[in-house]
């Protein structure tokens, strides 16, 4: 267990950077590469903004300490609950959104929070054909996630609530690894 946390904060750290590099991708050298000791998991976001709109304030450690594969079991109900509460497309038993996914059946594949990837096909959150098959780092994941909790069977419900209306990344994503651009 020790040697994933270590692995899980090496790469995070790798990560972290890599994204604060300058514009010519040049990296600074990390001082230590020690990284021994106890880890642990604070946060966590497989699903941009799902976390902070379906776990309630007093869940949210709970659900950040959780192992993926137990929070579906111990969370769907919340999930569940804040999703009937805040979304009309909802508001009716058999209400279902465009994945054809009823409420019930919705919030269990949110309340496990992981990002799902397709390993034979495209990757992609959404592209009018594929859904939660991964992400491409252009996929507009908040407006996907907006038309899948508001937009109902086909997209057409509440249309002022499912866009969040920034279309594009303020920089252009970089054609090699890192393939963020540094921040500002």
């Amino acid at each position: 267990m020790k040697n994933i946390k270590n692995t899980l904060a090496l790469a995070i750290i790798t990560i972290i950077s890599f994204s604060c590099s300058n514009d010519d991708n040049a990296t600074t050298p990390m001082a230590s590469d020690d990284f021994s000791g106890t880890y642990v998991l604070a946060d966590q976001m497989g699903r941009p903004a799902v976390n902070t709109v379906f776990v309630s304030s007093g869940s949210k450690d709970m659900f950040n300490t959780t192992v993926p594969s137990k929070q579906g079991a111990m969370f769907q109900n919340m999930f569940e609950t804040n999703l009937k509460a805040l979304s009309p497309a909802f508001a009716n038993a058999g209400d279902k959104n465009a994945l054809g996914l009823d409420a019930k059946a919705f919030t269990g594949v949110l309340a496990t929070d992981v990002l799902t990837v397709s390993l034979d096909g495209k990757t992609t959150f959404y592209d009018g054909t594929n859904v939660l098959t991964g992400r491409d780092l252009a996929d507009d994941v908040i407006t996907v996630e907006l038309l899948l909790i508001f937009g109902g069977e086909d997209f057409s419900e509440n249309p002022s609530l499912t866009d969040d209306h920034v279309s594009k990344n303020d920089k252009t994503f970089l054609k090699s690894f890192p393939y963020l651009a540094s921040p500002w």
